[in-house]
């Protein structure tokens, strides 16, 4: 591996928390994970606080990239059947939102993470909102489906984490039609 920068460390950092929450951050297995040594984390981060605020930031930040890939889609149906196939098909970032989402009231972490992971639920139920919105679903309706489906998004990753679902549910015509959109 050539030289790392923050931004390798956060990913990394991302990953371990995706396997195994919060308390998986730590310089020593992140470092490991990344073949350095730990010494080299000092480079760009004064402690595991920085490290997990910078795992935060490019967390929300891949909200941010996911939603400006989707926003020229000039069909609204098409962008949400993108956003959910995306969404049903990467295990990792549903690992983390559920794992961030369990540990936003650990007093520990909470101040932390709380308010990030509450910017980026309410980012993602915003946009899902405004696209059921321009399918024609009513305002409060296009709410109460966004939130369904982010439910439904994190309850799967929950059901992973205990073992009970092991991949991504088939039936995503089905959420599809939940949602007021037409399958293909």
């Amino acid at each position: 591996m050539g030289r790392l920068n923050a931004d390798d460390w956060a990913r990394a950092a991302l990953e371990a928390l995706a396997e195994g929450g919060l308390a998986a951050v730590a310089v020593e297995p992140v470092a490991v994970r990344l073949g350095v040594s730990k010494g080299s984390f000092y480079w760009h981060f004064p402690n595991r606080q920085a490290l997990v605020e910078a795992a935060l930031e490019r967390w929300e930040a891949g909200t941010e990239e996911i939603i400006a890939r989707l926003e020229p889609v000039p069909d609204p149906a098409e962008r949400m059947r993108t956003l959910l196939e995306w969404a049903f098909g990467d295990g990792r970032d549903a690992a983390i939102s559920f794992r961030l989402i369990s540990e936003a009231d650990d007093p520990a972490v909470g101040p932390v993470v709380g308010p990030v992971v509450r910017r980026v639920s309410e980012r993602r139920l915003a946009f899902m909102r405004a696209v059921l919105e321009e399918v024609g679903q009513p305002p409060d309706e296009a709410a109460r489906r966004a939130l369904t489906a982010y439910g439904g998004y994190l309850g799967l990753a929950a059901l992973a984490r205990i073992g009970a679902v092991t991949e991504s549910p088939k039936g995503l015509a089905e959420v599809l039609e939940e949602l007021g959109l037409r399958a293909r």
